[in-house]
């Protein structure tokens, strides 16, 4: 795993946004973007807008959701699109949500249409965040989604947050060619820490063939040797 710390939390988004944008221009074909929610990765989107050209063959798509409305304010593909992905060319997927239907059978079709986006081929890139607990896109500590093994994305009941999320497994984390976990704020230094120490499940992402870069404040970086 690779540690990238940065002066400040503007820092942060700005290089995330250059390493993705090279990634983009860098590379042919078609291009597979997991996308993270939250304030940092919602900067990192902004900051991306004004990115060169390659949006056309993007893939983008949510590694993990929560179960709201597609326009409710705590929508992530309601804030990736809002920010970003309606002011460019790229394709962005996202869940079904129905009041009639289960949390279960929308992950099961997402799942279906990210094998087939993908067939082969692993995913190019997943942004991830990390949550003050350690979890990182849905995988909360003590969940049971962090137990699937061959499923790449399920429904999660959370029940320190008393919800169902959507969220990306770790065998679909793992398999992905880069991991970017985008971290900041003092809140976090403790959680870092211990994913440094492999104590908390952002900290199993590089258990995995993915290559991981973290990119953090030095707040965040405060307990890190």
């Amino acid at each position: 795993m690779d540690l990238l710390i940065h002066d400040s939390p503007e820092a942060v988004s700005e290089a995330a946004s250059t390493r993705v944008a090279g990634l983009l221009t860098g590379t042919s074909g078609r291009f597979s973007l997991g996308l993270a929610g939250g304030s940092t990765p919602e900067a990192t989107y902004r900051a991306l807008r004004s990115a060169g050209g390659g949006w056309d063959r993007v893939d983008a798509w949510l590694a993990d959701e929560r179960w709201v409305a597609p326009d409710h304010e705590r929508s992530n593909g309601h804030m990736a699109a809002t920010v970003l992905f309606d002011h460019v060319d790229a394709t962005l997927e996202r869940p079904r949500w129905g009041e009639f239907i289960m949390p279960e059978d929308s992950a099961a079709h997402y799942e279906a249409r990210l094998r087939s986006i993908h067939g082969k081929r692993p995913p190019d890139l997943v942004l991830l965040g990390m949550g003050d607990d350690g979890h990182t896109a849905s995988l909360f500590p003590g969940t049971v989604a962090l137990q699937e093994r061959t499923r790449w994305y399920v429904a999660n009941h959370v029940p320190q947050l008393g919800e169902d999320r959507l969220t990306a497994t770790l065998p679909l984390l793992w398999s992905a060619r880069l991991l970017m976990v985008l971290v900041v704020g003092g809140g976090k230094a403790e959680a870092l820490k211990a994913s440094f120490e492999d104590d908390t499940p952002a900290g199993r992402l590089g258990q995995g063939d993915a290559e991981v870069e973290w990119y953090v404040d030095r707040d965040a970086a405060t307990l890190l040797a």
